[in-house]
């Protein structure tokens, strides 16, 4: 079963980068043959309070998107990087490379994730990835080796914390989703969109620890441009509380998302892990 999901993988994306229109064919396809994803993302929409009219086939055409330039990796070179991205508050960045201890770029399941740490390795320079590994092993091997054209080294979530820590003190840059559900003894409670979520702790922890500067960091996708913009915010304060450093990362990060909610994965279910005596959201 696992081969013929990597030869399926390999040739989705072989006849995409032929032909980019064959994406929003898959993803609607994916949006019919897997209905509990729409089912997830109108809960999340209801949980968060936020009106759903139009965001969830946003999100989806957004998906298209992502499919789009991961199929169109392996073109993609600092030649031609412009015509897929451009930089907006790269200065933040910068500012925070300059402190010498490295920057954690704390990014979300948000616009396009997968393009915009491997356009900044080609415009910029490498930057440190955490990925949670593929449970098919073969297509984990395949999806990370087009992850690194770009020159990016891939740090594994299963053994992440020497090689965040490696980097950091090497001055390196390191980008984290910071943006799932994590079980309880892994996370504090957070307000997130209103409502309690069990946020990872381990990225405040790493801050804490390395004195690297926080930098929010995200493509997103600008219709007018016909191309997406790598935006980085200015460095987040940090008071070395855990409880009120998550907070206020996470906070930051729903302000990004309101701005453009048809953007962000609305299929993960973000409220999963519930206080102690509180029933489930799904």
């Amino acid at each position: 079963m696992k081969t013929i999901e990597y030869w399926l993988v390999r040739a989705i994306l072989a006849s995409v980068a032929v032909c980019p229109a064959l994406a929003s064919l898959y993803v609607k396809l994916l949006d019919r043959a897997v209905p509990r994803f729409r089912r997830i993302a109108r809960r999340n929409l209801e949980i968060a309070r936020i009106a759903q009219d139009g965001v969830i086939d946003g999100m989806f055409r957004s998906i298209a998107r992502i499919l789009v330039t991961f199929a169109k990796m392996p073109s993609i070179t600092k030649a031609n990087a412009g015509h897929w991205i451009r930089y907006d508050g790269l200065e933040n960045f910068r500012n925070a490379m300059a402190c010498g201890k490295g920057v954690l770029v704390a990014t979300a399941h948000f616009g396009n994730w997968e393009l915009s740490a491997f356009t900044h390795a080609l415009m910029t320079g490498p930057m440190n990835v955490v990925v949670r590994p593929l449970d098919n092993a073969k297509l984990d091997d395949f999806v990370e080796r087009l992850r690194a054209l770009s020159g990016n080294p891939i740090i594994s979530k299963r053994d992440a914390a020497k090689g965040i820590l490696r980097a950091l003190h090497a001055g390196q840059a390191v980008g984290i989703l910071i943006d799932q559900n994590v079980a309880r003894e892994e996370g504090v409670f957070i307000d997130f969109f209103g409502v309690k979520a069990c946020a990872g702790t381990a990225f405040v922890r790493f801050a804490h620890h390395s004195g690297a500067p926080v930098v929010p960091g995200y493509a997103f996708w600008s219709q007018d441009e016909n191309k997406y913009v790598l935006r980085f915010d200015p460095a987040i304060p940090l008071t070395g509380d855990i409880q009120s450093d998550t907070q206020r990362i996470h906070s930051h990060w729903e302000s990004v998302i309101r701005k453009r909610p048809d953007q962000y994965f609305w299929i993960h279910r973000r409220w999963k892990t519930r206080p102690e005596g509180e029933a489930s959201l799904y």
